[in-house]
Order: structure tokens, then C-alpha cells, then sequence
């Protein structure tokens, strides 16, 4: 699977399929386990039809975490190509203020880790979100967002 970043805004806010959320409570990072697998992931997922892609960020990261507030920021817009077919989605950092009842989802878990957890699902698109992540985090020192 070939992962390429984009700029914000160089892909058409049309041709995004999902959102995915790297995430931080209480200065760690939060993690779900989706009911059918075993592994961790960063929330997040597929864009609703007329749905704006931020508005899936907050819709997905309530959905799957119970989140009430937080700040959310883009960071980069991303490809995933399989040589099949190239999806489109954009990647965001939450920084959670409030976390409420996880809702009735598909989602088992939801956990805090001090690092990027052992047993990930997608582990090559993962750990590439997460150095993605570290990165904006790191460039944006001012926003204090860890």
C-alpha cells in the first residue's frame, strides 16, 4: 500500500472519502478497538453523502470515542493506493477537553497510551499517520497542543 501526503486543499474537498483523527486526552494519545478486530486504531472514518470532511471528523470522533469537545486541526491530506485504486481522506489532530459515554457503535474500546500502541490495525498507514502527526505537532509548538 502506497500512502502519499498532500497539502490541505490541493485534493478536491469532494474526492474525500473518510477522516481520520490522531487524538490526545489528557496528554496521551487515544487509541479504539473496533468490535471485529483485536488491534488499535486512531478514530475516524467514511464521509456520509453531503457531508463536509471536517463535519465527518467531529461526527467520527464522537461516534467512536464519545468526544464532546475538542479542538480539531487539519493536518494533511492523504492518498492510499493499492494499484488497484487510490482513496483519498484527510488526516486531523484533536486535542480532546471532554470526553462523555462512548455511544452505541461498532467501536469495543476506546484507550489511552502513553506511545503509538504494539498492536495496531493497518500498521504501515498507521505509523505513518502517527510520524505525520508528530511532525504538525512539532511545527506548531505555539499552539501548545501536547
Amino acid at each position: 500500500m502506497k500512502i502519499q501526503f498532500y497539502d490541505i486543499g490541493s485534493v478536491n474537498e469532494k474526492d474525500l472519502k473518510f477522516a481520520v483523527i490522531s487524538t490526545i486526552y489528557k496528554e496521551k494519545w487515544l487509541y479504539v478497538k473496533h468490535n471485529e478486530r483485536k488491534s488499535w486504531e486512531i478514530p475516524g472514518g467514511h464521509r456520509e453523502p453531503g457531508e463536509l470532511i471536517i463535519e465527518t471528523a467531529k461526527r467520527e470522533l464522537f461516534e467512536e470515542t464519545g468526544c464532546k469537545v475538542a479542538d480539531l486541526f487539519p493536518i494533511s491530506d492523504y492518498s492510499m493506493d493499492d494499484s488497484f485504486s487510490k482513496v483519498f481522506g484527510r488526516l486531523y489532530f484533536a486535542k480532546v477537553k471532554e470526553l462523555g459515554q462512548l455511544p452505541i457503535s461498532e467501536i469495543d474500546e476506546v484507550k489511552l497510551f502513553d506511545n503509538l500502541p504494539n498492536n495496531l490495525t493497518y500498521l504501515e498507514i498507521q505509523l505513518k499517520l502517527f510520524e505525520k502527526t508528530l511532525t504538525f505537532i512539532e511545527d506548531c509548538k505555539d499552539l501548545h497542543l501536547k
